[in-house]
């Protein structure tokens, strides 16, 4: 279904928690933020069923965000259920990897196609800063059973801050030359915990020029998307580098996405306040029709482009919206 500025909407990432087992600085403060409770939580029966709908509008391609996915019961379960929809052409999974190892095979057997690992340093220590309670290694666990049983291509998502982490650029651009993983830069987005933490923005073109530099980048086109990133590979190298320029550079021309919260509210974009609310339509019996009627309410609803760098402050954070 195409929007207002002839946008081909087909891609819905869906929040299946709002749980998360790390405190990462520049997401959330150190005592978490508010939950919901149980029963305001998308079941995941309610899930598929929304998912399904949206396929009535051409959503084919559906990625499992939260909080932290493999946090929730039963998301092997989930991922074999969407996996049966007849016009879905792929479910992929962001996640910080920490469970990952664990649940690898099974989550590939049940039909995920690929996975993001959040990862915003490659130095214990720093990790454990980063994110209050973690360990990298469970991480590099879960990356390695990513490869090993083919959740590629394996993408490992870097925020980077100027003075947070930003003296790992170059430790990341030789991962994607040593490994067969997809590094991809993000520029820190001022949501949630971001806007007050004290991490200041780094613009991509500088991150870019660090690495060109150091290394030759290519363009490469058989990892293109309508996502966000620009793909390079790094001449010689067996992974390659994306660039996520979410405000020194605007991706909105080709954004192709709808946002699904785990309290079930639509969100035609991820800087946008406004949602919809679709699960009161479902529980209050609307019909599988009503209900695509409302994802492309969503869709007419999408705004030409966000206004990140206008100053402005998103009322939730990220793991609230499902990032």
């Amino acid at each position: 279904m195409e929007d207002h500025f002839s946008r081909q909407i087909n891609y819905l990432r869906i929040a299946i928690t709002d749980r998360c087992n790390l405190r990462c600085r520049y997401c959330m403060p150190a005592a978490g933020v508010p939950l919901k409770g149980h029963d305001d939580i998308l079941r995941l029966e309610e899930i598929v069923t929304l998912a399904r709908a949206a396929m009535r509008i051409g959503i084919n391609r559906i990625r499992l965000t939260g909080g932290e996915p493999l946090v929730r019961k039963n998301v092997v379960t989930l991922v074999r259920e969407l996996a049966k929809l007849p016009t879905l052409k792929e479910i992929s999974l962001t996640t910080n990897g920490t469970f990952l190892a664990g649940l690898a095979a099974a989550l590939k057997e049940a039909g995920l196609s690929r996975v993001n690992i959040s990862l915003d340093t490659l130095q214990k220590d720093r990790y454990r800063y980063i994110t209050r309670r973690g360990n990298i290694a469970s991480v590099w666990q879960g990356i390695r059973a990513a490869l090993a049983v083919g959740l590629t291509p394996v993408k490992i998502n870097v925020v980077v801050a100027r003075g947070f982490n930003d003296d790992e650029i170059l430790d990341f651009a030789r991962l994607a030359m040593e490994e067969p993983l997809h590094i991809r830069f993000i520029e820190l987005m001022p949501i949630g915990a971001a806007a007050a933490s004290g991490c200041s923005f780094l613009p991509m073109a500088e991150i870019k020029g660090r690495i060109e530099a150091v290394y030759p980048l290519e363009p490469l086109t058989d990892l293109a998307t309508n996502g966000p990133a620009v793909n390079f590979r790094v001449a010689g190298g067996r992974g390659s580098i994306g660039f996520i320029s979410a405000i020194s550079e605007h991706f909105c021309n080709r954004c192709n996405r709808l946002r699904l919260t785990a309290d079930g509210k639509l969100r035609p974009c991820l800087y946008w306040d406004g949602e919809i609310d679709i699960k009161g339509a479902l529980r209050a019996g609307a019909t599988e029709e009503e209900l695509a009627s409302i994802f492309a309410r969503a869709v007419s609803l999408k705004p030409a482009e966000h206004h990140m760098e206008r100053g402005w402050r998103q009322a939730r954070v990220m793991s609230q919206i499902g990032g």
